[in-house]
């Protein structure tokens, strides 16, 4: 809207100036013709036999003033308010003043002075122009022409100069304050239209900025699936092999001395595969764990860490502190996961004989500790943690970090490991 009425400014502006070009370029002629024909027409009322013949001679040379004029204007614009134009207004002056003397009907053609006396003279040799005009209209107007006959004559011409006088005065102050807010006028949409410009250079930009942002925002929403694939593949497929591969070991190793332990390990092996694959599927499709299908988040740790001790052989305990809640999938999917992965690097490395696994609800947040008795390590001589990259301690520091968690390792060697994953409670919708 800003910009259509800055347009509609400047267009009314403009016509106004084109108008009054217009009317500068031919009005003189018209006024001098009406002048002309409606003196002729009185001539015998009011003219003498010499100011005919004055009258006869000045007509002609102020249209060839006025052609002269109107010659010099089109050649040079910026004629006006030249010496040039001084001496065209100062010489049509005097013409018309003689005219009007002659005939006061010729005032008509002496009324330019009025319009025009700004454009062609000097601020203060203006109101000396106009001031020149409202005496050639006062006498004109005061009943006997040029000069006065009788004192009533001279009376009404001096209350006419005044009132013109006055007048002049009047519309050179109005006229001025008109120019200053035409002035005002033009810088103001002179100003508008650069804010214009420049407020589209900056739409311009900020679309740029907008596909900028758009393109990244795809790339980071690729580069986040893509690591949520590869830590949901860690912690199902790879982690599924590692069992079925286990189970298998077992089976080869009791074939011959124990059929049935045997045929025990192949069906967790076998079982493990179609859970494995089960959740392969779901992690494709974005979907929750299995475990958290049917149960609540402390019903699937509870299962998963009792499975996992029975798979691995290790006595495992599970806790559950503070009132429990519902929480919302993704924040269960994530302490699911970093049980599972926190459960699988005690049965790979630690050698633990015993595992507590603690769910705690506190208000706002929901922590997860996994502990085990187990061999230890020392945390400052792992590989530094660059992000989502990686998987183990990082995979599981990037999945809390995911909805605004954090992991926390603490372990030294010989005095086993504790994973502590603090994130916020969010209740499920």
């Amino acid at each position: 809207m800003g910009t259509g009425r800055t347009g509609g400014d400047a267009a009314a502006v403009t016509t106004a100036e084109q108008g009054w070009e217009q009317f500068f370029r031919y009005g003189p002629y018209g006024l001098l013709g009406l002048a002309t024909v409606v003196s002729a027409m009185s001539a015998d009322l009011i003219m003498s036999r010499t100011g005919t013949y004055v009258a006869g001679v000045l007509v002609p040379v102020a249209l060839v003033l006025q052609l002269g004029w109107g010659r010099r204007r089109s050649r040079d614009r910026s004629a006006g308010r030249s010496r040039a134009a001084q001496f065209y207004f100062a010489v049509r002056t005097v013409v018309a003043f003689v005219l009007t003397w002659c005939n006061p009907f010729f005032s008509m053609f002496a009324l330019l002075g009025y319009f025009d006396a700004a454009r062609l003279l000097p601020k203060r040799a203006a109101r000396v122009g106009m001031l020149a005009t409202a005496v050639t209209m006062a006498g004109s107007q005061c009943g006997s022409g040029f000069p006065p006959d009788t004192l009533t004559n001279w009376t009404a011409f001096g209350i006419l100069l005044a009132l013109h006088s006055t007048l002049v005065l009047v519309f050179a102050q109005l006229d001025t304050r008109q120019a200053e807010h035409a002035r005002t006028q033009i810088d103001t949409i002179a100003e508008l239209e650069s804010a214009n410009a420049r407020l589209e250079q900056a739409l311009a930009e900020n679309a740029g900025l907008h596909a900028q942002l758009l393109v990244q925002a795809r790339e980071a929403g690729v580069a986040d699936e893509r690591s949520r694939l590869a830590a949901e593949i860690h912690d199902t497929i790879a982690q599924g092999l590692t069992g079925i591969i286990a189970q298998l070991q077992a089976v080869t190793s009791t074939a011959d001395s124990d059929p049935a332990l045997a045929r025990e390990h192949f069906d967790r092996a076998a079982a493990l595969a179609r859970h494995s694959l089960g959740e392969a599927r779901r992690s494709v499709r974005n979907l929750v764990p299995a475990a958290l299908a049917h149960d609540d988040l402390p019903e699937a740790l509870e299962k998963t860490v009792a499975s996992w001790a029975e798979r691995v052989g290790v006595r495992a305990e599970f806790t559950v502190t503070g009132t429990a809640e519902p929480l919302h999938d993704e924040v269960g999917a994530t302490l699911l996961r970093i049980a599972e992965e926190a459960l699988a690097n005690a049965g790979r490395h630690s050698g633990a004989s015993r595992v507590g696994v603690t769910l705690s609800f506190m208000g706002d947040e929901v922590t997860l500790d996994v502990r085990d008795d187990g061999c230890g390590f020392d945390p400052v001589a792992l590989p530094p943690y660059r992000g989502t990259d990686g998987f183990g301690l990082s995979g599981m520091r990037a999945r809390a970090e995911r909805i605004a968690g954090a992991v926390v390792v603490e372990s030294e060697p010989g005095n086993g490991a504790a994973v502590s994953a603090r994130v916020p409670l969010v209740p499920h919708q």
